[in-house]
């Protein structure tokens, strides 16, 4: 295991930037499932015993770096208070977390804005990532499912702050490496979402590794076109159709079955 976890780390008196993936589903101002929120509670929890302050990262939705109203993480705050029993503090700009106030400064648990409304957080922009790791003294990541993006608060803030893997983490890395480096065969992987073009690396890397390659989703559906099928008007990426076409090839080559 060659990352550190929250076993690794002396948080006493210490502000822990957590970047968590609360980015629920909500129905007319109301989280409809909280599952996202109730994985990250071993963590925030295990950071307030070892004396620690967490400052919650998290994105809503895609504003586009801009401000909107229906993708504040007010919507999500009460939900994460009530799985968390704690009270839980919104942090409405930067300004306001780097000036402080009495509440702020009282709270047990800071949760930021959502990150997405600033433009430096898909940007990765060094300056933005540098006003984050003021606000802390140690980075954890907790957001196996955001932490393939190169956005600021989970590329460029790690290597400014001494930084760890949460619970949530921790168990996603050790499940893979388990998975990937002393697999029982056969061995194979179900893989979904919607685009081909953020998971290029990691099909790659999988094919040469699994006898079995399941692919879901909007993602299967560019695989699909690049053999020639009539999707309509589905989602998919013409542009990586040539790109899918090399995977399958490096997968037959590896003696690696895909099934779409």
């Amino acid at each position: 295991m060659g990352w550190k976890t929250l076993d690794d780390m002396d948080l006493r008196g210490k502000r822990v930037l957590v970047r968590v993936d609360i980015n629920v589903p909500v129905e007319n101002g109301r989280v409809t499932d909280d599952t996202r929120i109730r994985r990250i509670v071993p963590t925030l929890h295990d950071i307030l015993d070892k004396g620690g302050k967490p400052i919650l990262l998290a994105h809503f939705g895609r504003p586009d770096g801009k401000r909107v109203q229906d993708l504040s993480l007010r919507i999500v705050q009460p939900a994460l208070a009530a799985a968390l029993n704690r009270k839980v503090v919104l942090v409405e700009t930067l300004e306001g977390a780097e000036t402080g106030t009495e509440e702020i400064n009282a709270a047990d648990v800071l949760l930021l804005e959502n990150i997405r409304f600033y433009p430096g957080e898909t940007d990765n922009d060094p300056e933005f990532a540098r006003r984050l790791a003021s606000l802390g003294d140690v980075y954890c990541n907790d957001a196996f499912s955001a932490a393939h993006r190169a956005h600021a608060s989970t590329e460029a803030l790690a290597r400014l702050l001494p930084c760890c893997a949460g619970r949530l983490m921790q168990a996603e890395l050790s499940a893979l490496e388990a998975a990937l480096s002393r697999p029982e065969r056969p061995v194979g992987a179900v893989v979904g979402g919607a685009k081909v073009s953020t998971k290029i690396e990691l099909l790659e890397n999988l094919v040469n590794r699994l006898d079995l390659l399941v692919i879901g989703g909007g993602m299967a559906n560019t695989f699909l076109g690049a053999m020639g099928a009539d999707l309509g008007k589905s989602l998919l990426e013409p542009d990586f159709f040539e790109t899918a076409k090399e995977i399958m090839t490096q997968a037959d080559k590896a003696g690696c079955r895909i099934l779409l």
